[in-house]
């Protein structure tokens, strides 16, 4: 048996999430007849984390354990000739029996669009969070900032955290390396690196980073939004469009 390690990264706009689910198109599903078609075996890959529908990644990590010995090079080219042009397999490799593609992550990365100018191009649209109105960004930075340290994030969960958890824990502490904001062109990019991260987690920080831009609420809420531990708390779900899984970090390179 071998432990393959695939990268990955995809256009989520056309898929229902990753998590595979009946009568819908969705990336693992997709991946898994792939693979299926190139080993002759019925195999559910198993990703670093869950993206919901809408959402894009360019550093999805998946393991999947098979019997076949195709090189892994041939890997690579078989699954993207087989594989929609919307999801490509970056990179194969063989990886300990240990590791997986969930448990063994320890921090991810992920960004956050938002296009600021006035006309937003039909094809960007599908990749941001078209925003033209007006937004204080120093104030959203500053705000960004008081989210880093090990925190409850309730206020920032899903209502239904359950569906999409990335882990089995019960708990909603998750540790956040760095949280910033900054102005790339004519979009105002979010970028938080950590542990792991709730359902929603990322979007809901930015619904509410949002109401901080455009004055609804002040910096400082932010602190008390999280002390509430109460998902009324805080902003909106920004959409899916404007998020990317950007990377997944492990204990030593694999």
């Amino acid at each position: 048996m071998r432990n393959l390690k695939l990268i990955l990264s995809y256009d989520g706009t056309e898929f229902s999430g990753w998590q595979v689910q009946p009568n819908v198109q969705t990336v693992q599903g997709t991946l898994a007849s792939a693979i299926g078609r190139v080993t002759g075996e019925k195999v559910l890959p198993q990703g670093s984390g869950r993206t919901d529908a809408g959402v894009h990644a360019l550093g999805q990590v998946v393991t999947f354990v098979t019997e076949s010995s195709v090189p892994t090079e041939n890997f690579l080219k078989a699954l993207n000739d087989i594989l929609p042009a919307s999801v490509r397999v970056l990179e194969v490799a063989e990886a300990p029996p240990e590791f997986h593609a969930r448990h063994s992550a320890r921090a991810k990365t992920y960004r956050y669009r938002i296009y600021r100018g006035a006309i937003c191009s039909p094809f960007l649209a599908r990749y941001v969070w078209h925003y033209p109105y007006p937004l204080a960004g120093e104030e959203m930075g500053r705000a960004a900032e008081l989210v880093v340290g090990e925190h409850d994030f309730t206020s920032f969960a899903a209502v239904d955290p359950e569906r999409g958890r990335e882990d089995a824990v019960a708990s909603n502490v998750r540790k956040i390396i760095s949280s910033s904001w900054e102005r790339i062109g004519d979009e105002l990019v979010y970028t938080v690196r950590g542990s792991g991260f709730l359902h929603h987690m990322v979007r809901n920080l930015v619904g509410t980073f949002i109401l901080v831009g455009k004055g609804t609420l002040l910096v400082e809420d932010v602190t008390g939004i999280l002390a509430a531990r109460n998902r009324s708390a805080a902003g909106a779900t920004a959409p899916a469009s404007g998020l990317f899984l950007m990377s997944v970090e492990y204990e030593r390179p694999m």
